[in-house]
C-alpha cells in the first residue's frame, strides 16, 4: 500500500479546488495515506493571446493537459487531476483515465447585469464566453448578439464583468461557481460576490454543456497498479459511466475538446440517453440527435449519436 500520493494539477483557484475534493475523498477511504501537491502552469494559462472562439487556433487537444500528461510520464507525479472537459478524447500511450469524482452540476450559467435571463438581454448586447460552444450556441439561440472571446479564471472574469460597462453579461460552469464557493441561487436569480451581486440564470435548457463538463478526471500511468488501487477507492461509478459514453463520442470526433459539440447525458437504471448538438459551417444551423439505450451499449450509442449530427 502506498504511504504518499502526489497529485498534479494547474494552479488556478478552481484547479486547486478539485485538488482539495480529491484530498478528501482520499482522506475518507484511505487513511493513513499522505498526500502532496505538486502545481503547473499549462501552455493554456500562458498563452492568453490564443483566441478559443475560433476553432483549430488553440491547438485544441492538451492544451490545459500536456504538462501534467508529461509529468505523469516522467514520474514527477503520481496522479493528474483534470477538468474532464479540458482532456481530449485519447490518452497519450501510457496513460489512463483510472477515476473520477462524483459530478457537480452540467449546466452552464449566464451571469448578468440585469434580470430575466438570456431572453431579456438587450438587442446587441455584449456577451463573453471562452468556449466556441457556448458561443455558437448563443448565437444560434440569439443572433443578434456580440459574442466576445472573454478568458481568465472565474474571479478574474467577474470582476472584468463589473468593470466592462460595455458588456451585459458572461457565462460559465455551475459546477465551477459552486465549486469555488460562489453564493448561486437561481430562485432568486443572483449571484452574490463581495463587492455586489449579479443576476444570474440557468443554461441547463437551452445549451447543451460540454463533454464531461461537470466531472473531475484522475489520470495516471498505465503501469501503476498501486496507483490504480488507491484511486479505485474513490471513482464514482454512475459518473464514470456517464463520462465513458461521452468520451466514445468524443474519440470518434478525433479527440478534439475544442470542437463546437454539446452533449448531455441522463442515466436511468440500466439504460443510458444521450442528447448531442454540433455546429458545421457558421451560419448554418446546428445538427441535433438523440439516442436512447442499455448502458452496456453505450458504444453503439455513441457512434448512432456521431452519426445522426455529423
Amino acid at each position: 500500500m502506498m504511504n504518499e500520493i502526489v497529485l498534479g494539477s494547474r494552479a488556478s483557484a478552481l484547479a486547486v479546488a478539485q485538488v482539495e475534493l480529491t484530498e478528501v475523498a482520499l482522506a475518507a477511504r484511505c487513511p493513513g495515506l499522505a498526500t502532496r501537491r505538486e502545481l503547473f502552469t499549462t501552455r493554456g494559462d500562458l498563452k492568453l493571446d490564443l483566441n478559443l472562439l475560433r476553432a483549430g487556433e488553440a491547438g485544441g487537444k492538451g492544451l490545459f493537459t500536456k504538462e501534467l500528461e508529461d509529468a505523469l510520464l516522467t514520474g514527477g507525479i503520481d496522479v493528474a487531476i483534470h477538468s474532464l472537459k479540458d482532456l481530449p478524447g485519447n490518452n497519450p500511450p501510457g496513460l489512463d483515465l483510472v477515476a473520477v469524482l462524483e459530478r457537480a452540476p452540467i449546466g452552464d450559467v449566464l451571469i448578468s447585469k440585469l434580470p430575466g435571463g438570456l431572453d431579456a438581454l438587450p438587442h446587441g448586447a455584449r456577451v463573453g464566453t471562452s468556449s466556441i460552444r457556448r458561443a455558437r450556441q448563443l448565437a444560434w439561440l440569439r443572433p443578434d448578439l456580440q459574442i466576445e472571446e472573454w478568458r481568465g479564471n472565474v474571479p478574474t472574469r467577474l470582476r472584468k464583468l463589473g468593470e466592462n460597462e460595455g458588456v451585459s453579461a458572461i457565462v460559465l460552469a455551475e459546477a465551477g461557481l459552486r465549486r469555488l464557493g460562489y453564493s448561486l441561487d437561481f430562485a432568486a436569480g443572483t449571484l452574490a460576490l463581495e463587492s455586489g451581486e449579479f443576476c444570474a440564470s440557468s443554461l441547463l435548457e437551452k445549451l447543451l454543456p460540454a463533454i464531461g463538463q461537470g466531472a473531475v478526471a484522475l489520470q495516471a500511468r498505465a503501469d501503476r497498479a498501486d496507483v490504480r488501487e488507491v484511486l479505485s477507492q474513490i471513482n464514482h461509478e454512475p459518473t464514470m459511466l456517464a463520462i465513458r459514453a461521452e468520451r466514445e463520442v468524443q474519440r470518434l470526433l478525433s479527440g478534439d475538446c475544442s470542437l463546437p459539440v454539446g452533449v448531455r447525458t441522463v442515466l436511468a437504471g440500466d439504460r443510458l440517453s444521450m442528447s448531442g448538438v454540433l455546429f458545421h459551417a457558421e451560419g448554418q444551423p446546428p445538427r441535433t440527435a438523440t439516442v436512447e439505450g442499455p448502458i452496456a451499449e453505450m458504444a453503439r450509442l455513441a457512434a448512432e449519436l456521431i452519426a445522426a449530427i455529423t
